[in-house]
């Protein structure tokens, strides 16, 4: 690849890789409706062989060598890194899912069609198109001799949508020894913005019970009462949301024969100070109704992804070759979190850099095919991209 200097740097032509994608929108698509036609819902860990193999497959071809991390109570992840990748040279992570939401026979009710510029179908969204963009950048920048500066690494976990139980000490690790992140989420709108903030999100346990014989309607009072105390620590205008989704009471359930009750709730922060601030909050309520004490379990799963330096330099080299494309891009906080908020804790990560569309677990989940392939030049373009920090001269 030819040197450059960061402000002048064009390794790879901006409009070569564009018209590589857009040329190749046919094989992009065939691949794709392969992907979104392998249902794989996160909780059928078998479904996930298929779209495993066919993204092993298509690496192999570009002279990856892929590894499948097996799970325990999920599908596993597929781990992927170039044969011949120099140790120690700095690398990059490609992070994407291949579970969806959607069971098995989705299909059957909502099949994967084209109809003009949107490709419809379970998964496309979220984020089967982000898996073939991943492909088609390393094709793109291969057929070209952009061979990237930055080794990338490729990891697709089978877990994201139930949290990521299972694939996130494999992500960490990654982004422990990776120089930056690309997460290949959906944009956010159909706009396209790119996800350079996240909430932290997590989810807290209240649990009601008796400390000595009281009436048993004291519990329900109990649970009634948290629930008024819990909205009343919200910050909206800051972002700081509790959403109390279930609450049930038991009569004779409890240690000998007593009531108890239970309340589950949401947490969404913006920052890292607001979940430490919340959780403290909640650990420190106390019960109001005498006989009955409050125990609190859980915290915050997936910490903020904030905009921190490194993620904002990151962001900055976005918009700059979003421009050679000639896109003007544009930025948001998503509500939800992604493994980016795992491994934005640890290195440079941008969100958002997969499909532009609508739907994300809905009825009418779809792709807009040209916009999606300009993020694929535009992902291309970031691969191909230096070290975000130069070593100065000796």
């Amino acid at each position: 690849m030819p040197s450059a200097s960061p402000e002048t740097d064009r390794p790879v032509s901006a409009d070569a890789l564009q018209a590589y994608v857009h040329d190749h929108a046919d094989a992009y698509l065939q691949f794709l409706g392969q992907l979104v036609r392998a249902e794989s819902p996160s909780t059928d860990p078998g479904t996930q062989a298929r779209v495993q193999r066919l993204l092993a497959e298509a690496l192999a071809d570009l002279g990856f060598a892929a590894t499948h991390l097996p799970g325990t109570n999920t599908g596993g992840s597929v781990y992927a890194r170039p044969v011949d990748r120099s140790e120690g040279a700095p690398c990059q992570l490609l992070l994407g899912h291949s579970d969806t939401v959607w069971p098995v026979g989705t299909l059957d009710t909502m099949s994967a069609e084209r109809n003009g510029n949107e490709l419809r179908g379970p998964g496309v969204f979220d984020m089967k198109a982000g898996l073939a963009n991943i492909v088609f950048a390393l094709r793109a920048l291969d057929a070209l001799g952009g061979t990237p500066a930055v080794c990338p690494l490729v990891l697709v976990t089978s877990d994201e949508e139930i949290g990521s139980p299972e694939s996130r000490r494999h992500i960490e690790r990654l982004a422990e020894a990776a120089e930056r992140v690309f997460v290949l989420e959906p944009a956010l709108g159909l706009e396209g913005r790119i996800k350079t903030a996240r909430k932290g999100t997590g989810e807290m346990t209240l649990l009601v019970r008796p400390t000595d014989p009281a009436p048993e309607g004291n519990v329900v009072l109990e649970l009634s009462r948290l629930v008024q105390r819990l909205y009343d620590l919200q910050d909206p205008d800051r972002g700081v949301t509790i959403n109390v989704g279930t609450i049930d009471g038991q009569y004779g359930g409890g240690p000998n024969g007593a009531a108890r009750g239970r309340l589950v709730a949401d947490v969404r922060v913006p920052t890292h100070d607001d979940a430490a601030r919340l959780r403290a909050a909640i650990r420190s309520l106390e019960a109001a109704t005498p006989g009955v004490r409050v125990e609190v379990q859980g915290g915050i799963e997936r910490p903020p992804l904030e905009r921190t330096a490194a993620n904002r330099r990151l962001w900055q080299m976005a918009q700059e070759r979003g421009a050679w494309l000639g896109l003007s891009l544009e930025e948001g906080r998503a509500g939800g979190a992604s493994d980016g908020n795992f491994t934005s804790q640890h290195t440079a990560t941008l969100d958002g850099l997969g499909a532009v569309g609508d739907g994300a677990h809905a009825d009418h989940e779809h792709i807009r095919i040209e916009e999606t392939l300009d993020r694929c030049a535009l992902l291309a373009l970031l691969l191909a991209a230096p070290p975000l920090v130069q070593n100065d001269p000796a």
